[in-house]
């Protein structure tokens, strides 16, 4: 049997609530508001971090291109060569039919009515910011692939036999693996902030990398190609989420929390 009295019972949830309410609060003590000043100064911002994530991916693009093209004149690298030999050795008819297939993976004719989809059920959904994004992600990507291309006017590898259909522009950096890891990248990290899907991330990491392998095999990529294309998409993604989807980057969080006090 409860021997409490309502009133009192009353008394102890109404004193729960205030203590409750008072700890939300936030602090506003000397030490507290210097926190906050210090925090918000050093911080970056949404767009600090975009900006940075940018630069990064233009830093590599730029880098690998005169690692592979120095002076303007582009040259067959130890790393390509090897890379290209070990696919040439490895050739099988199995092979074959699996790389001409999963390159597909990386090319616009696939991946954009696919992100027009899903952008139009997000956007359906309600969720316009996030189907923005991740259309931003796929086009953006593949359009500064091409415009690195038209930079450095690479040639396409030729020490072997190409065993797909040579495509008619530049090599570096590969728009397919650019292509790739921005749609798959953007993708993860969509469904990331719900879940933790490890087994969705295993899956697009490893459509990433069978896309980037399928141009070394088919010969129409040196490894360098791919391997640059691929780390400028991550920043290009990382700065793009960062910008539109990350509402309440640590700058901002503390900036808020200090015009509030």
């Amino acid at each position: 049997m409860n021997d409490t009295a309502p009133d009192d019972r009353a008394a102890i949830v109404a004193e729960s609530q205030s203590r409750v309410h008072a700890d939300a609060k936030p602090a506003t003590g000397p030490l507290a508001k210097t926190r906050r000043r210090v925090l918000g100064r050093h911080l970056p911002s949404r767009m600090q971090w975009a900006v940075l994530s940018w630069a990064l991916s233009l830093a590599i693009l730029a880098g690998g291109a005169w690692a592979v093209c120095p002076d303007g004149q582009c040259a067959l690298t130890d790393f390509d060569r090897i890379g290209l030999s070990l696919a040439h050795d490895l050739r099988s008819d199995v092979l074959d039919r699996l790389m001409e297939g999963v390159t597909w993976l990386g090319s616009l004719v696939l991946l954009l009515p696919l992100t027009g989809l899903a952008a139009w059920v997000l956007f359906r959904g309600g969720r316009r910011r996030v189907a923005g994004f991740i259309v931003l992600a796929l086009l953006g990507s593949s359009a500064l692939s091409h415009l690195v291309k038209l930079w450095v006017t690479r040639p396409r590898p030729d020490l072997f036999p190409a065993w797909s259909t040579m495509p008619e522009d530049w090599s570096y950096p590969s728009a397919h693996a650019m292509q790739a890891t921005a749609a798959a990248l953007a993708l993860g990290l969509v469904v990331a902030r719900r879940r933790s899907p490890w087994a969705l991330a295993v899956v697009l990491a490893a459509a990433v990398l069978l896309v980037g392998l399928s141009r070394i095999y088919l010969q129409v990529h040196f490894p360098s190609d791919v391997l640059a294309g691929a780390l400028a998409a991550v920043f290009w993604v990382l700065g793009l989420y960062a910008l539109m989807l990350q509402r309440k980057m640590a700058g901002d969080v503390v900036k808020e929390r200090g015009d509030a006090a």
